[in-house]
Protein backbone atom coordinates (compact mmCIF):
# COMPACT_ATOMS: atom_id res chain seq x y z
CA UNK A 1 0.00 0.00 0.00
CA UNK A 2 1.18 3.49 -1.19
CA UNK A 3 2.17 5.51 1.75
CA UNK A 4 4.54 8.54 1.50
CA UNK A 5 4.04 10.20 4.73
CA UNK A 6 7.05 10.49 7.45
CA UNK A 7 7.11 10.77 10.93
CA UNK A 8 9.24 14.57 11.42
CA UNK A 9 10.64 16.67 9.54
CA UNK A 10 13.75 15.76 10.94
CA UNK A 11 13.37 12.21 8.77
CA UNK A 12 12.03 13.90 5.79
CA UNK A 13 15.13 15.88 5.10
CA UNK A 14 17.91 13.13 5.97
CA UNK A 15 18.98 12.08 2.85
CA UNK A 16 19.85 15.73 1.66
CA UNK A 17 23.34 15.19 0.69
CA UNK A 18 26.71 17.85 0.74
CA UNK A 19 26.16 19.33 -2.87
CA UNK A 20 22.58 19.06 -3.74
CA UNK A 21 20.55 21.38 -5.79
CA UNK A 22 17.69 22.44 -4.08
CA UNK A 23 14.26 24.05 -4.77
CA UNK A 24 12.13 26.16 -2.07
CA UNK A 25 9.31 26.88 -2.51
CA UNK A 26 7.24 30.47 -1.56
CA UNK A 27 7.29 33.96 -2.84
CA UNK A 28 8.45 35.63 0.00
CA UNK A 29 6.40 34.71 2.76
CA UNK A 30 3.70 33.07 1.42
CA UNK A 31 4.22 29.11 0.86
CA UNK A 32 7.25 28.96 2.38
CA UNK A 33 8.43 26.09 4.09
CA UNK A 34 10.06 26.92 7.05
CA UNK A 35 9.95 24.16 9.68
CA UNK A 36 11.44 22.02 6.56
CA UNK A 37 14.47 24.32 5.94
CA UNK A 38 15.32 24.57 10.20
CA UNK A 39 14.98 21.03 10.10
CA UNK A 40 17.70 21.21 7.07
CA UNK A 41 19.84 23.83 8.75
CA UNK A 42 19.74 20.97 11.75
CA UNK A 43 20.58 17.77 9.35
CA UNK A 44 23.79 19.76 8.57
CA UNK A 45 24.21 19.31 4.86
CA UNK A 46 26.23 22.21 2.77
CA UNK A 47 27.57 23.34 -0.17
CA UNK A 48 23.94 23.68 -1.47
CA UNK A 49 22.87 25.56 -4.89
CA UNK A 50 19.52 26.71 -3.75
CA UNK A 51 16.87 27.66 -6.00
CA UNK A 52 14.02 30.28 -5.01
CA UNK A 53 12.04 33.78 -5.60
CA UNK A 54 14.01 35.77 -3.27
CA UNK A 55 17.00 35.02 -0.43
CA UNK A 56 14.65 34.80 3.06
CA UNK A 57 13.89 37.38 5.78
CA UNK A 58 15.22 37.92 8.69
CA UNK A 59 17.47 35.69 10.41
CA UNK A 60 14.79 32.43 9.85
CA UNK A 61 13.97 30.19 6.65
CA UNK A 62 16.19 30.33 4.01
CA UNK A 63 17.92 33.45 5.52
CA UNK A 64 18.78 30.92 8.57
CA UNK A 65 20.19 28.51 5.93
CA UNK A 66 22.06 31.28 4.11
CA UNK A 67 23.42 32.59 7.35
CA UNK A 68 24.55 29.21 8.29
CA UNK A 69 26.78 28.99 5.56
CA UNK A 70 25.08 26.18 3.64
CA UNK A 71 24.26 27.99 0.97
CA UNK A 72 27.16 28.22 -2.04
CA UNK A 73 24.70 29.66 -4.53
CA UNK A 74 21.25 30.99 -4.84
CA UNK A 75 19.29 31.33 -8.33
CA UNK A 76 16.77 33.67 -7.89
CA UNK A 77 14.64 36.87 -8.60
CA UNK A 78 14.70 38.96 -6.06
CA UNK A 79 18.02 38.43 -3.75
CA UNK A 80 17.41 41.85 -2.15
CA UNK A 81 13.86 42.13 -0.75
CA UNK A 82 12.27 43.92 2.49
CA UNK A 83 13.93 42.26 5.77
CA UNK A 84 16.85 40.82 3.58
CA UNK A 85 20.37 41.54 5.36
CA UNK A 86 21.63 38.06 5.45
CA UNK A 87 22.61 37.16 1.75
CA UNK A 88 23.27 41.18 0.79
CA UNK A 89 25.92 41.21 2.98
CA UNK A 90 27.59 38.34 1.95
CA UNK A 91 26.85 38.59 -1.21
CA UNK A 92 28.89 41.67 -1.27
CA UNK A 93 31.41 39.72 1.19
CA UNK A 94 31.98 37.56 -2.18
CA UNK A 95 30.89 34.11 0.12
CA UNK A 96 28.20 33.39 -1.64
CA UNK A 97 27.32 33.05 -5.53
CA UNK A 98 24.32 34.42 -7.29
CA UNK A 99 22.62 33.55 -10.54
CA UNK A 100 19.94 36.33 -11.19
CA UNK A 101 17.03 35.30 -13.32
CA UNK A 102 14.26 37.60 -14.32
CA UNK A 103 10.76 36.34 -12.10
CA UNK A 104 9.02 34.39 -15.59
CA UNK A 105 12.10 33.19 -17.21
CA UNK A 106 12.57 31.40 -13.29
CA UNK A 107 9.26 29.85 -13.54
CA UNK A 108 9.80 28.94 -16.93
CA UNK A 109 13.15 27.36 -16.57
CA UNK A 110 11.32 25.76 -13.36
CA UNK A 111 8.41 24.84 -15.76
CA UNK A 112 10.84 23.63 -18.56
CA UNK A 113 12.77 21.59 -16.13
CA UNK A 114 9.87 19.64 -14.87
CA UNK A 115 8.58 18.73 -18.28
CA UNK A 116 11.94 17.37 -19.49
CA UNK A 117 12.57 20.64 -22.12
CA UNK A 118 16.30 21.35 -21.99
CA UNK A 119 15.89 24.91 -23.28
CA UNK A 120 13.80 27.55 -24.70
CA UNK A 121 14.26 31.37 -26.05
CA UNK A 122 12.67 34.36 -24.48
CA UNK A 123 13.17 37.77 -25.25
CA UNK A 124 13.11 38.80 -21.07
CA UNK A 125 16.67 39.90 -20.79
CA UNK A 126 18.06 41.00 -24.28
CA UNK A 127 20.18 43.72 -24.37
CA UNK A 128 21.01 43.85 -20.01
CA UNK A 129 24.15 42.08 -18.36
CA UNK A 130 22.03 38.84 -17.86
CA UNK A 131 22.01 38.17 -21.38
CA UNK A 132 25.81 38.25 -22.05
CA UNK A 133 27.60 34.90 -22.77
CA UNK A 134 23.95 33.24 -23.66
CA UNK A 135 23.40 32.02 -26.74
CA UNK A 136 21.19 34.68 -29.03
CA UNK A 137 18.70 34.32 -31.82
CA UNK A 138 16.71 36.08 -34.14
CA UNK A 139 12.86 34.95 -34.63
CA UNK A 140 10.41 37.24 -37.17
CA UNK A 141 12.93 39.83 -36.69
CA UNK A 142 13.47 40.21 -32.73
CA UNK A 143 15.99 38.58 -30.60
CA UNK A 144 15.74 35.68 -28.12
CA UNK A 145 17.80 34.56 -25.51
CA UNK A 146 18.53 30.80 -24.49
CA UNK A 147 17.16 29.85 -21.51
CA UNK A 148 17.78 26.24 -19.64
CA UNK A 149 15.48 24.54 -17.68
CA UNK A 150 16.12 23.49 -14.18
CA UNK A 151 16.00 20.96 -12.15
CA UNK A 152 17.20 20.00 -8.75
CA UNK A 153 18.07 17.15 -7.16
CA UNK A 154 15.18 18.02 -3.73
CA UNK A 155 12.22 20.38 -3.59
CA UNK A 156 11.17 21.58 -0.62
CA UNK A 157 7.81 22.68 -0.49
CA UNK A 158 4.69 23.76 1.40
CA UNK A 159 0.81 23.16 0.89
CA UNK A 160 -2.57 23.43 3.11
CA UNK A 161 -3.08 19.70 2.87
CA UNK A 162 -2.57 16.23 1.67
CA UNK A 163 -3.05 12.55 1.57
CA UNK A 164 -0.63 9.81 1.27
CA UNK A 165 -0.63 9.07 -1.65
CA UNK A 166 0.73 12.79 -2.03
CA UNK A 167 -1.54 14.54 -3.72
CA UNK A 168 -1.64 18.23 -2.79
CA UNK A 169 -3.80 21.64 -2.74
CA UNK A 170 -2.44 24.92 -1.40
CA UNK A 171 -3.54 27.65 0.33
CA UNK A 172 -4.95 30.18 -1.82
CA UNK A 173 -1.25 32.11 -3.47
CA UNK A 174 0.53 30.35 -1.27
CA UNK A 175 0.96 27.69 -4.46
CA UNK A 176 3.39 30.07 -6.44
CA UNK A 177 6.31 28.19 -7.49
CA UNK A 178 5.40 24.84 -5.83
CA UNK A 179 3.37 22.94 -8.48
CA UNK A 180 6.21 23.41 -11.19
CA UNK A 181 8.99 22.78 -8.36
CA UNK A 182 7.33 19.70 -7.00
CA UNK A 183 7.36 18.38 -11.35
CA UNK A 184 11.00 19.68 -11.45
CA UNK A 185 12.70 17.90 -8.21
CA UNK A 186 14.07 14.70 -8.06
CA UNK A 187 12.86 14.69 -4.72
CA UNK A 188 9.82 16.44 -3.42
CA UNK A 189 9.28 16.34 0.07
CA UNK A 190 6.60 18.60 1.28
CA UNK A 191 5.06 19.95 4.35
CA UNK A 192 1.22 19.81 4.38
CA UNK A 193 -1.07 21.48 7.50
CA UNK A 194 -3.18 18.57 7.15
CA UNK A 195 -3.13 14.63 6.24
CA UNK A 196 -6.33 13.59 5.06
CA UNK A 197 -7.71 9.92 4.35
CA UNK A 198 -7.07 8.53 0.60
CA UNK A 199 -10.08 10.16 -1.35
CA UNK A 200 -9.91 12.88 1.14
CA UNK A 201 -9.16 15.24 -1.60
CA UNK A 202 -11.86 15.81 -4.28
CA UNK A 203 -9.59 14.40 -7.75
CA UNK A 204 -11.07 17.89 -9.43
CA UNK A 205 -9.40 20.01 -7.01
CA UNK A 206 -5.93 17.97 -6.84
CA UNK A 207 -3.36 20.99 -7.74
CA UNK A 208 -0.30 18.61 -7.41
CA UNK A 209 -0.64 14.77 -8.16
CA UNK A 210 1.46 12.77 -6.10
CA UNK A 211 2.96 11.36 -8.49
CA UNK A 212 5.52 14.12 -8.80
CA UNK A 213 5.64 13.94 -4.46
CA UNK A 214 7.90 11.46 -2.46
CA UNK A 215 7.54 12.17 0.81
CA UNK A 216 4.72 13.95 3.03
CA UNK A 217 5.02 15.45 6.35
CA UNK A 218 2.66 17.03 8.64
CA UNK A 219 3.55 20.27 10.32
CA UNK A 220 -0.36 21.44 11.72
CA UNK A 221 0.53 24.72 12.86
CA UNK A 222 3.65 26.25 10.41
CA UNK A 223 5.61 29.48 11.54
CA UNK A 224 5.04 32.47 9.23
CA UNK A 225 7.66 33.87 7.91
CA UNK A 226 6.81 37.52 8.96
CA UNK A 227 5.38 37.10 12.62
CA UNK A 228 9.02 35.43 13.27
CA UNK A 229 10.78 38.53 11.92
CA UNK A 230 8.51 40.68 14.01
CA UNK A 231 9.36 38.62 16.94
CA UNK A 232 13.17 39.35 16.18
CA UNK A 233 13.50 35.42 16.32
CA UNK A 234 16.26 33.68 14.91
CA UNK A 235 17.43 30.15 14.01
CA UNK A 236 19.01 28.16 15.06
Amino acid sequence: MIDKTVPSVADAVQEIHDGATVMVGGFGEAGSPVELIHALIDQGASDLTVINNNTGSGEVGLAALINAGRVKKMICSYPRSRNSTVFPDLYRSNKIELELVPQGTLAERIRAGGAGIPGFYTPASVGTPLAEGKELRSFEGKDFVLEHGLRADFALLKAKCGDRYGNLIYNKTARNFSPLMAMAGSTTIVQVAEIVHAGGIDPEHVITPGIFVQQVVRVPNPAHESQLVRDGVTYP
